[in-house]
């Protein structure tokens, strides 16, 4: 497996494209070798292409519109292909899908033709859940499970975010072993109480058991592990170097 930086972390200090040339080069020193580009401001996908280049990282996967993915397919592959990026993700569906079964209905048919385009293309679709796709549906199917019920896993992948499985009240370990073939790219953040509240922490900063996450994650072939923190307590910059150390101390993702 290989590291990367979730750009959504350090999506202050993106805004501008001097903000993200600098940014980039921050992120490599750090000792990252690989970004997710997310939240960026606007760039053209060349001059980003550069960027990324000079600062010696590569761009591994995205966050992309809905809007866009959908309605600017061909355009999407074209930046993605430029950047030797083989993922298109998306963050979340819009809040109008999220309630019940005709919703994701809705959401898969205006999707899937873009997922379609994506795969012929070379590419693959992923989808990044949060919690609220562990709710049930139809009183008795989630709505990760129904994703995945109605996809194919050539074709539209998970970008598993396991903070957020968790929060859902899932095991990450059982996610991982029950859609092995989806996780090519996955999100690390993990999970501290303060203040009798659920909080987001660097890695190896909170309670989840991350030595059995990486484990599990290594032995069904994940790609790239991507460090987020949507929110920080400290620095964003500092936050994303805090992780790094912490997961090189224990020998993990060792350039």
């Amino acid at each position: 497996m290989k590291l990367a930086a979730q750009l959504f972390t350090l999506r202050e200090y993106t805004k501008t494209p001097q903000d993200i040339k600098e940014t980039l080069k921050k992120v490599k020193e750090m000792g990252y070798n690989a970004v997710q580009v997310s939240a960026i401001g606007q760039i053209e996908p060349q001059l980003l292409k550069e960027y990324a280049d000079d600062a010696g990282v590569e761009i591994c996967v995205t966050h992309t519109a809905f809007d866009r993915i959908v309605n600017d397919t061909e355009n999407v592959i074209l930046e993605h292909k430029l950047w030797n990026c083989k993922y298109i993700g998306l963050g979340s569906m819009d809040e109008k899908y999220r309630n019940d079964k005709q919703g994701y209905d809705e959401f898969l048919k205006t999707l899937s033709p873009a997922v379609d385009k994506i795969y012929d293309s070379g590419l693959k679709f992923l989808y990044h859940n949060h919690a609220f796709e562990f709710a049930r549906i139809d009183g008795k199917t989630t709505g990760i499970e129904y994703l995945a019920q109605k996809t194919d896993p050539k074709k539209f992948g998970f970008l598993a975010d396991f903070y957020w499985v968790q929060a859902g009240g899932a095991s990450p370990i059982e996610f991982i072993g029950k859609y092995p073939d989806r996780l090519n790219i996955v999100h690390f953040k993990d999970m501290t109480i303060i203040e009798n509240k659920a909080t987001m922490a660097e890695i190896y900063e909170g309670n989840m058991d991350y030595d059995s996450i990486y484990a599990e994650c290594e032995k069904i072939g994940v790609e790239w592990v991507a460090i987020e923190q949507d929110r920080c307590r400290i620095n964003p910059f500092d936050s994303l170097k805090l992780s790094y150390d912490n997961l090189a101390k224990r020998g993990m993702f060792r350039n």
